[in-house]
C-alpha cells in the first residue's frame, strides 16, 4: 500500500488529507482519499473518505511531508564509501543523531540555505516510517511488523557547521533540512534482503547510486539498536544513511532523490 499527504482543495477546506497512491502507465496517481494512517496496517486497514475527489496526478497535488513524526532518528556513516569520502573511520556501532520535526519539507518545497553556512550538502537516503510504538525489540524478533513503510529522504547538511561543532544538531537541524516524500510505501522489503537502490541527481546529473545491500548496519540491526535506547512512536522516521557521492549545492540548484517504488523526491535550494 502506498499513500501520500496533501492539502485538500476538492472539498473547499484546504485541510491536510491522506490519499492512496497507485502507479498507472509508469505515473503515480492519488486515487482515493482515506483516513489518517493507523498504527497497525493489518489490524486497522485504511478507510476511504466520502468526498468528490477524482484520481489526480501526484505531481499536480499540493503535497505535504507524508508523515508527522515525534522525532527523526538518523544514522551517520552507514556506508563505507561515504565514510571514506569524508575522511572518516567506519563506526564500530551505529552513529546516531537527531533532526527536529521542524526540519521536514515536502517534495517540491524549497530548501532554505542559511547565510551562516558556506557549504550546504545533499545526502539522498532511504527512510523508514514506524507503524507502532516499539521499545527493546528482541534479538530474534521480526522487525517488519513495526515498519509502516519506506520513504525517500534528503539529509541536508551544513557541512562546515557540522565539522566545526562538537555535535551535529546545528549542521543538520535547520528548518527545511529534511525533505521527505513524496509517498510512503510498504511494497518494498529490504529487511528480507531485497536490495533498494538510492539514486540522487544534482541538476539532473547522477551523483549518488548506492544499494542498501552495502549498509554497514542493516535495518533490523538499526531498529534493535535504536529501540534499546529510546521508544519509537508511530510515524517516527529513521534515516538509514547515505551512500558515497554527496556534494555541495548552490542557490537555484535542484536535487532529486529517487527510489524505485517510492517515486522521486525533488527540491530546489534557495539562499536566504
Amino acid at each position: 500500500m502506498r499513500y501520500c499527504k496533501y492539502v485538500a482543495t476538492e472539498d473547499g477546506t484546504n485541510l491536510p488529507r491522506y490519499a492512496l497512491v497507485e502507479q498507472r502507465v509508469g505515473v503515480l496517481w492519488a486515487t482515493l482519499p482515506m483516513q489518517a494512517p493507523q498504527e497497525d496496517l493489518v489490524a486497522r486497514p485504511y478507510a476511504p473518505l466520502a468526498t468528490n475527489f477524482r484520481p489526480t496526478l501526484l505531481r499536480d497535488l499540493h503535497l505535504l511531508p507524508p508523515v508527522t513524526p515525534s522525532k527523526i532518528v538518523c544514522v551517520g556513516r552507514n556506508y563505507r564509501d561515504h565514510a571514506a569520502e569524508l575522511g572518516n573511520d567506519v563506526p564500530a556501532e551505529p552513529l546516531l543523531f537527531l533532526k527536529p520535526p521542524s526540519s521536514l519539507l515536502a517534495s517540491h518545497g524549497i530548501v532554505c540555505m542559511p547565510a551562516v553556512s558556506q557549504r550546504i550538502d545533499f545526502e539522498g537516503e532511504l527512510g523508514i516510517v514506524l507503524s507502532r510504538r516499539c521499545r527493546n525489540i528482541g534479538p530474534d524478533e521480526d522487525v517488519r511488523p513495526y515498519i509502516r513503510g519506506y520513504v525517500c529522504a534528503n539529509d541536508v547538511t551544513a557541512r562546515d557547521l557540522q565539522k566545526s561543532d562538537a555535535q551535529w544538531t546545528r549542521g543538520k537541524g535547520f528548518d527545511t533540512f529534511c525533505p521527505t516524500g513524496p509517498i510512503v510505501s510498504d511494497e518494498l522489503d529490504p529487511v528480507a534482503g531485497d536490495p533498494v537502490t538510492v539514486t540522487t541527481r544534482h541538476n539532473g546529473v547522477v551523483r549518488q547510486l548506492g544499494s542498501t545491500r552495502d549498509m554497514i548496519f542493516p535495518i533490523p540491526e538499526l531498529l534493535r539498536y535504536i529501540t534499546a535506547i529510546m521508544t519509537l512512536e508511530p510515524g517516527d522516521i529513521i534515516l538509514t544513511g547515505t551512500p558515497a557521492g554527496v556534494g555541495a549545492v548552490k542557490d537555484g540548484d535542484s536535487i532529486q532523490v529517487e527510489i524505485e517504488g517510492l517515486g522521486i523526491l525533488e527540491n530546489r535550494f534557495m539562499a536566504q
